[in-house]
């Protein structure tokens, strides 16, 4: 019995074993089948998904943003169909965007959709400023929603390098300071009127403010003839920083502006550079002090001192923001700063949230820049002549009377912010900001190549590359250059105007109109005693 169980034992196992690799074999085999199913099931979805994004049957998050799509921050071109040439320079696209920075609003920083902007938004502004602050300056508010820039050129920016530059931007319109211009702005019936009476024939800052009185007066003619609905003066030291919509658009932000409202006024903040040494200030400068309207009361007049720094004002400059206005029958400027209308006093708010962004003396180079630009004497009573603002007073005189060292000394005590415990302070209580939109915009601007790309054409098209750059270097090292124009302190100092506007200083008129607006100061702490 022994012999028989041992004899049966093995054949048992061996029975066993078989059976255990079959059923392992079977498992082994299910699993592979199972997996290049898996596999091919996989592959089929992903090629049906690809099928459908490439012909257009999805519209997720990242393809809304693609090529084919002409569209701006806020733009609705629902029902519109991608052209064929679009389509098939698909490949070519998807190539451009490996090499460019992602942003958004520009797909590859095209700028051909100036027909399809609602509303039409204009800049206008009086400039004397280099390619190097111009170029950022206008293709930034292209971003966000602007189509057409009303350019009045002198000094550098009238330069012929400069300006053919300039000229070869779409929607971009240089008017040169001619003696046709200045004979043109001579009949302004501006020089009939007691509103500007106040700032002409004055030096400096007075001349400039008329200046841009009478060039925003032409601005609204040409904005009107070229189908504009919203006019804005901005000088190319300020950005418009459209806080408060859902894709920063500034066209989004004026759409939204009841239609009984005539015009909008923008709080400025003022930059608040930390550094000494800046050279691209759009670039480099990302900190701005808070406007009065846009703080409670008792966080401003509670930190006044500290904010103000041992400085004139709250800010170093102006504090009463810029506006926009609706082109409409009657409109008129009310000086730099706003709008008016000669027929009705017009329905004006102050946003809540947006602002002008004003770079104030961002670069050490400013102080001596502007000191230049101005012939009178560095003396107190001199000074109010030529300039409307305290701290711009104090500034010139310093910058005529004292050494590069002591010039640098006073810039950084009065201008740079290099405390961190105060920039901590004020930033908790929200009076200083830090804002990084525009720095990101005009970096990616940069990276992209659009503003290398646009003096490349110019040069392609007007000289030589060796010559042209040469050229730019030689206005840029050079201050103003001659026009050959006469100034405006002596426009209508020959013939009727100047005797008519006389006239009308002496005799009351029949309608009076609010007098121009010039820059003003923030609050200070005697408004809060005299509200109290």
């Amino acid at each position: 019995m022994a012999g028989l169980h041992s004899a049966v034992r093995p054949t048992t196992s061996s029975s066993s074993s078989s059976s255990s690799s079959f059923s392992s074999s079977s498992t082994q085999s299910f699993t592979s089948r199972l997996l290049l199913l898996l596999t091919i099931l996989s592959l089929i979805l992903a090629s049906f998904a690809f099928i459908l994004q490439w012909r257009g049957g999805l519209n997720d998050p990242i393809t809304r943003w693609s090529p084919q799509h002409n569209e701006f921050p806020g733009m609705d071109v629902s029902g519109s169909e991608p052209s064929q040439s679009s389509l098939s320079s698909d490949c070519v696209d998807l190539l451009d965007q490996s090499r460019s920075p992602a942003f958004p609003y520009f797909r590859d920083w095209k700028f051909g959709y100036g027909s399809d902007l609602k509303p039409k938004i204009c800049i206008t502004t009086s400039t004397s400023a280099g390619l190097d602050q111009t170029l950022p300056w206008i293709f930034y508010h292209k971003v966000i929603g602007v189509s057409t820039f009303f350019l009045f050129v002198e000094g550098k920016a009238a330069s012929a390098n400069v300006s053919k530059v300039l000229e070869t931007i779409p929607g971009v319109k240089v008017i040169y300071r001619t003696r046709e211009l200045e004979e043109q702005q001579a009949k302004s019936r501006i020089w009939n009127e007691t509103w500007l009476a106040g700032f002409f024939y004055k030096p400096c800052n007075y001349e400039l403010f008329v200046k841009q009185s009478l060039n925003m007066e032409m601005a609204i003619v040409m904005a009107r003839d070229a189908g504009m609905e919203w006019i804005i003066h901005l000088d190319t030291d300020e950005l418009l920083h459209p806080a408060g919509t859902r894709e920063y658009s500034l066209r989004q932000l004026l759409s939204d502006v009841p239609g009984n409202v005539d015009m909008v006024v923008f709080p400025n903040y003022e930059s608040s550079v930390e550094r000494d040494d800046i050279k691209e200030p759009f670039s480099e400068v990302s900190m701005f002090k808070k406007n009065y309207d846009h703080l409670p009361k008792e966080v401003y007049f509670g930190n006044y001192k500290e904010a103000t720094r041992g400085n004139p004002n709250y800010f170093l400059t102006y504090g009463n923001g810029k506006s926009a206005a609706r082109i409409q029958d009657h409109l008129r400027p009310n000086g730099a700063h706003r709008w008016h209308n000669y027929m009705k006093t017009p329905n004006e708010i102050k946003l809540d949230e947006a602002a002008v962004l004003h770079y104030t003396y961002p670069k050490f180079s400013d102080l001596t820049s502007r000191r230049d630009r101005c012939g009178c004497k560095p003396t107190k009573e001199d000074v109010k002549r030529c300039f409307m603002l305290e701290f711009d007073r104090a500034a010139f005189i310093i910058a005529s009377t004292a050494t590069e060292e002591e010039m640098l000394r006073w810039y950084r005590e009065h201008i740079v912010w290099t405390d961190k415990e105060l920039n901590l302070k004020l930033s908790r209580k929200g009076i200083l900001t830090h804002i990084y939109a525009p720095m990101v915009i005009i970096q990616g601007l940069r990276e992209s190549g659009v503003l290398s790309s646009i003096v490349t054409s110019a040069m392609q098209k007007s000289l030589s590359k060796d010559n042209f750059l040469k050229s730019i270097e030689s206005s840029n090292s050079s201050g103003a250059i001659t026009t050959g124009v006469l100034s405006s302190r002596k426009m209508g100092n020959s013939g009727d105007s100047q005797a008519t506007a006389r006239k009308v200083l002496e005799i009351q008129e029949v309608v009076s109109h609010p007098l121009a607006i010039p820059p003003l100061s923030p609050p200070g702490l005697h408004d809060l005693h005299i509200e109290a």
